[in-house]
Formats: C-alpha cells, structure tokens, sequence
C-alpha cells in the first residue's frame, strides 16, 4: 500500500480525538484533586488546627474537672486523631472514686469525658474534715468541711473490715431510705461485733446488727407508717423487731416482720 493512502482515525473522526482530549483532561483533575487533598490533610494534621481544644467534663461531684484532665494526659497540643479512647478511659479509672468512664472524640477538636462515681454511702469525721465513704469501702481523704448531708456520719468504726461491711451494706440500700439516716455508731459487745445503732432524720432510733442490715432496713417506712409518729422511740430490727417507746419505757411494741411481705404490726404491754 502506499504510504498517502494511510489516514489516521482521529483525522477521520474528529469528535472521537476531543473526547479522548476531555477525558484524559478530567483523568488529570482527578489526580490532581487526589494530591492537593492529601497535601491538606497532611498541613492539617501537622497543623494546630488538629490540636484538642476543647475538654468537656461531665459525671463528677467529687473529683474536679481539672483532676480528671489531669488524669487523661491531654493537653491544648494533643493531636485529636492520636487519642487512644481506651488508655484515656483506663488512666482516669485508676481514681478508686470513678466508678466507670467513657471518652468521646467530637470533631474538629473536642473531646467529651463522662465519668460516673462510686456512691457516696457516708462520711468519717477527721478533726474537722469530713472524709466521704463509698460503697467499696474507699474512704476519701479530703481537706475542709466537706460535709453535704447526702449520707450519714459514721462514728466509731476503728475496724476496716467492719466498716467495709457496713459500707457494702449501705450500697445496698434505696436511696430513698439511706437519706433517712443521719448518724451511725458501732456499738460492739462482747456477744457481737455487729452491733449498730442508727439516729434517724424523722427522729427515731434503729439498733440492729450489720449482718443483713440492708435487706432488715428496706421494711423501715413500712414500720414507721404503722406507728403513732408522736411516739418517739427506738425500732429493734436486730433478731427480734420490735418497738421500745421513750415516753413509757414500759411499754414495748412486738412487731412480727415478714420482709417479703408487708409488715404487721401487733400491741402488747410489758
């Protein structure tokens, strides 16, 4: 053949040559497009505009914001998308106080705690610091008067193993009726080390014994409703229940408990 009769398709069809012309001009903007955005992501990571910013703590009562902060490591200069969650979460759970915490990570720089703590079940009065317990046993040491009224002033527990008892005991209780007790004292005989006895808000007296003191304590608003509340006295939940009443000493009230079911009350003098 000879070489004049050899024409090119693109010659032939030029439509085909611009649209090969287009597409390999978008190929291109692609490519481009692909290395200007790992060029940005890469300024931002390496940016302070990548940095944490903002904390925000939420949960706590007794341990402050800035404790908490502490205990996570992170700073103004922390890269949010180095944070390990899960170290964060064990390094703030070392506080024997946080019951359970969770670390959130909000975009572009926040960084949300929520911290929830071991329940407060009493206080342990030091000279004049009020020493919060909790529902393990911890006792927090504290500086100041940090008494709130939001659980009762343990007295007289110079045992660690009994007020652990006691402590895990109280966890137990409704809130409802652990706000009921203002003052508990260890009252131990040489029959029984359990001993206790109670000072209550609504102005009786409860004495009983730590052994199942909590499951005992549970019937205590069923008790009091069948009572004459202008009769003051002392409720004994220990291995009898009974009423003992401060205007007639004589005068006792036998009281047979069912603590699955609702309490009956019966009248009898002694």
């Amino acid at each position: 053949m000879s070489k004049k009769n050899i024409v090119s398709i693109e010659d032939r069809i030029p439509k085909l040559k611009q649209a090969r012309k287009k597409k390999a001009n978008r190929r291109l903007i692609f490519y481009l497009s692909i290395f200007f955005s790992l060029i940005a992501v890469i300024v931002y990571l390496q940016s302070p505009l990548s940095h944490v910013k903002t904390i925000n703590v939420d949960g706590n009562s007794y341990i402050v914001d800035e404790e908490i902060i502490e205990y996570s490591n992170l700073t103004s200069g922390t890269n949010i998308w180095t944070i390990n969650q899960s170290e964060i979460e064990r390094l703030i759970s070392k506080d024997p106080i946080v019951e359970s915490v969770s670390v959130e990570r909000r975009l572009p720089w926040t960084v949300n705690i929520h911290v929830s703590e071991e329940q407060i079940v009493g206080y342990v009065q030091e000279g004049t610091n009020y020493n919060p317990i909790m529902g393990n046993g911890e006792i927090l040491k504290v500086s100041g008067d940090t008494y709130r009224g939001d659980a009762p002033l343990i007295n007289g527990f110079n045992d660690g193993e009994y007020l652990n008892r006691m402590a895990e005991e109280l966890k137990k209780l409704p809130e409802s009726i652990l706000n009921l007790i203002s003052e508990i004292y260890w009252e131990p005989t040489e029959d029984n080390n359990n001993n206790i006895q109670l000072y209550m808000n609504d102005g009786y007296i409860v004495k009983g014994t730590i052994r199942e003191f909590a499951e005992r304590m549970k019937v205590y608003p069923s008790i009091v409703s069948q009572l004459d509340s202008e009769n003051q006295g002392i409720i004994h939940i220990g291995v009898g229940v009974y009423f003992e009443s401060f205007n007639n000493e004589e005068e006792e009230t036998e009281i047979d408990v069912n603590f699955e079911e609702e309490v009956e009350i019966h009248d009898s003098d002694q």
